[in-house]
């Protein structure tokens, strides 16, 4: 027993190796070297140097926004500042009081307008009253709201000099992982700078009509639907580097252009009011209907900085899949050369040993290793393998006779202690 458990000590102190073939053959070791040499520049040019894997990065960003618009313009032979110019006067004075509908609320009775309560494709809020018409005929719906209503058949010119007026957006983000906060220029800067991608790609101060040139638009196709400007500023930091390159990115897009074939509801427009009370009492509202640019603000970032753990992830991973050449190399070898036999009987190693059961103290270790590398194997099965104990008479385990000992180390491995218990 206690030369049992001994073995099983030695046995799992021992130390393996694979075997290795060297196959002189130019066209094999070409395409060796070329597996290698795509694998190497994959993972040092895209994972290393592009992905930049080496990094652990933080992408949970905090970040704000806050804006201003500046300019004069003319609209109407009035001049327009940042008070009034946004809401384009489109506007007809209106005062409150009762009034009918059209055919669509024709009524007879009371309760013919009651199935019309909670409409919103009126002009105001139905009451339930039917206004009946002379000599019988069909009545209206009472409805309450401003009247007249509006009137979409009003055009007004629009304010073009928008194309002129500056946006001013004040961002700042922080990476809360790495404790780092990143905000516009310095006042200097900003003072005296319009962006423009080469010139001054972090300025953050916009024409108008820069931008909707950088979207394809311009302020002529906009001014009678209005439309959807987005402005993304993308920070993309790596903070192996000095503080001062963590910088601001910005594009421009048109938002709404998937809905500019819909007849429904193109561009951007909203109303708002202004209300007003005469000297006895009465009251009044300009309604104005506002087709406008909206710009929408939208920030990303990511940032990254050295660290060891994914660092030896990814070289671990490269050093792996180089032995991804040895694969291919191996299967050419072993199927589409000529001399694929005689490499096959180079590669795997037959041993026989024998079939009856080995006394405690005849150690008998045999491993395979099969890695994804494939680097070399030994291949053995009972049919072929035998008994002999004529060469050392002690002995329960010997070679056969004629099995030439390789050169290398095997995955074959013989205790010393053969002498029966």
């Amino acid at each position: 027993m206690g030369s049992m458990l001994w073995g099983c000590v030695t046995d799992f102190f021992t130390y393996e190796t694979t075997k290795s073939v060297v196959v002189k053959s130019w066209s094999v070791g070409i395409i060796n070297r070329i597996v290698q040499l795509l694998i190497i520049a994959y993972f040092v040019g895209w994972v290393f140097f592009y992905e930049k894997a080496y990094q652990v990065s933080d992408t949970g960003i905090e970040s704000s926004v806050m804006t201003k618009v500046k300019g004069f313009g003319y609209h109407n032979n009035r001049v327009m500042d940042v008070a009034d110019y946004v809401f384009p006067s489109q506007v007809f004075d209106v005062s409150l009081y009762v009034f009918q509908n059209g055919r669509k609320y024709s009524c007879f009775t009371d309760e013919d307008c009651h199935q019309h309560y909670g409409s919103i494709l009126t002009n105001g809020v139905i009451t339930g009253v039917c206004i009946k018409g002379s000599n019988g005929t069909k009545g209206r719906c009472e409805i309450e709201g401003w009247c007249p209503a509006e009137n979409d058949q009003i055009h007004v010119d629009p304010m073009l000099d928008v194309k002129n007026f500056t946006i001013f957006i004040k961002n700042s983000i922080r990476f809360p992982l790495f404790d780092v906060t990143r905000h516009d220029p310095n006042r200097s800067y900003v003072l005296n700078c319009t962006y423009h991608p080469e010139l001054n790609p972090f300025c953050p101060i916009f024409r108008v009509g820069d931008v909707l040139n950088y979207t394809g638009q311009s302020i002529e196709d906009l001014s009678a639907k209005g439309g959807e400007i987005g402005i993304n500023i993308q920070w993309k930091c790596n903070l192996d580097l000095s503080i001062e390159k963590c910088v601001p990115e910005y594009a421009f897009t048109r938002l709404d252009a998937p809905f500019a074939k819909n007849a429904v509801s193109k561009g951007y427009n909203f109303r708002f009011a202004k209300y007003f009370m005469t000297e006895n009492g009465t009251e009044f509202r300009t309604l104005h209907k506002a087709f406008a640019i909206r710009f929408d603000v939208m920030v990303t970032g990511t940032a990254g900085k050295f660290n060891t753990i994914p660092t030896l992830i990814n070289l671990v991973a490269a050093f792996t899949s180089i032995g991804l050449g040895t694969v291919l190399c191996d299967y050419i070898l072993l199927n589409f050369l000529k001399g694929a036999e005689q490499y096959k009987a180079k590669k795997f190693e037959e041993v026989k040993i024998a079939q009856h059961r080995p006394s405690p103290s005849a150690v008998f270790f045999f491993s395979t290793y099969f890695m994804h590398v494939f680097p070399s194997s030994v291949q053995v099965s009972d049919a072929q393998i035998t008994a002999s104990a004529a060469q050392s008479p002690g002995s329960q385990l010997s070679l056969k006779e004629g099995i030439k000992s390789s050169y290398d180390s095997g995955a074959l491995s013989l205790a010393n202690s053969d002498q029966p218990l």
